[in-house]
């Protein structure tokens, strides 16, 4: 967690709250990192972390949506600012699925 507020502040995107949730209370068994916070004007942001060795795909990017809807339902909320942190090969139809949707993709 450390990596990732670290990574956020550099990008001056600083969260009053910042919690970690786990993927099995979103039912789902991926492995990602995910976190969930408040902004400093009140808005709230979803942070997934992925790091991993092989290419991350659309069809992995769709899952990453759901998961996202998951959360906004899990906490009765609408997340305005929605962040992707990769240390991963990413599928250039992936990205554009992802900004599309006004996400902000970063790759290490």
């Amino acid at each position: 967690m450390k990596s990732v507020v670290e990574f956020l502040s550099h990008k001056k995107i600083i969260c009053k709250t910042l919690s970690q949730i786990m993927p099995s209370t979103l039912e789902s068994r991926k492995k990602v990192d995910i976190y969930f916070g408040v902004n400093l004007k009140g808005y709230y942001c979803s942070v997934f972390a992925i790091t991993k060795k092989s290419r991350v795909l659309r069809k992995e990017a769709e899952e990453l949506l759901k998961l996202h809807s998951r959360l906004e339902t899990n906490n009765n909320s609408k997340i305005n600012h929605k962040y992707l942190i990769l240390q991963a090969p990413l599928c250039s139809k992936a990205k554009a699925l992802l900004e599309e949707l006004d996400w902000k993709v970063w790759q290490l």
